[in-house]
């Protein structure tokens, strides 16, 4: 997995480019009409129920765009909140929260649907041992606050991008020839190239399975669109030998009776790629 420090430089880089975005050469609306030595005040206003994620980024934000302003944190990370509840106060010249404001908005709406999905998911699983994983498919240049999301709702996360761990998947196994020549070319280069990268291999029957453990050397096994009853199978089969991920599809509904077959973990995309934004605003005081 990706560092903190590298995070927080993801983190920085969206901030410095929603801005650039969003500003440009001015916020001329409130140029216009807002003298730049007004003070104001604002609040986080919750119109929804679930998770409220990005408060964090939101302080990130204001301190960013103007040190001058403070912000006094009533709801954390993390937390449920309902309609009406005001997560923060926001103070300092006017024409800074209004130039900060859409991109907190934007972010901790988005931030906060994933948190309540995420929770959701987590709350199901609960007793099983199994535990929840986003993915790669998350929304371009914004990666790093999807994935924060997951994690303030209770969820793990997967690796952060390409980099970072070795995945391989069908299509790489088709095109390196089959399943022993990727795991065994992946294992050269890791050693040729002198990376500490694990390795997750994606088996599409247990046939695939046994094969994957023949090879031996992988950190975990991607049971990918297997039934109930192969997905058990599988479990059994691969034992204490390396982890287990479930992955393809699965849902609320079916989420639960994959963790009682006994996989490690259970990644899905819809954490991130599936969810409608909670129902924020910042409203002057």
């Amino acid at each position: 997995m990706i560092s903190i420090q590298q995070f927080q430089n993801e983190i920085n880089i969206i901030i410095s480019n929603a801005i650039r975005e969003d500003v440009g050469d001015g916020d001329h609306s409130s140029l216009a009409c807002i003298p730049a030595s007004a003070k104001g005040k604002a609040k986080l206003l919750v119109k929804d129920k679930g998770i409220i994620a990005g408060v964090e980024f939101a302080k990130q934000v204001f301190t960013y765009v103007d040190a001058e302003m403070t912000i006094e944190t009533l709801i954390e990370d993390g937390s449920e909140v309902n309609h009406g509840d005001i997560v923060f106060y926001v103070e300092g010249p006017s024409q800074s929260i209004l130039k900060a404001e859409r991109l907190v908005l934007n972010a901790m709406q988005r931030m906060s649907a994933i948190a309540t999905k995420t929770r959701t998911f987590v709350d199901l699983l609960e007793g099983t041992g199994t535990k929840i994983l986003d993915t790669r498919k998350t929304t371009p240049g914004i990666r790093a606050l999807e994935k924060w999301a997951v994690k303030i709702g209770g969820g793990e996360n997967h690796r952060f991008a390409l980099y970072d761990m070795i995945m391989l998947k069908d299509n790489h196994i088709d095109f390196a020839g089959g399943l022993a020549k990727a795991i065994n070319k992946t294992k050269v280069y890791l050693k040729e190239t002198n990376r500490d990268l694990k390795i997750i291999v994606e088996a599409r029957n247990l046939e695939e399975i046994a094969e994957i453990l023949e090879c031996g050397g992988v950190y975990r096994i991607l049971i990918d669109n297997f039934n109930y009853e192969d997905t058990t199978k599988a479990v059994a089969l691969i034992g204490d030998k390396c982890l287990t991920e479930s992955s393809g599809g699965i849902n609320e509904h079916t989420v639960r009776k994959y963790a009682e077959c006994g996989v490690d973990y259970i990644s899905s995309g819809a954490l991130t790629h599936s969810v409608y934004n909670m129902d924020l605003s910042l409203k002057a005081v």
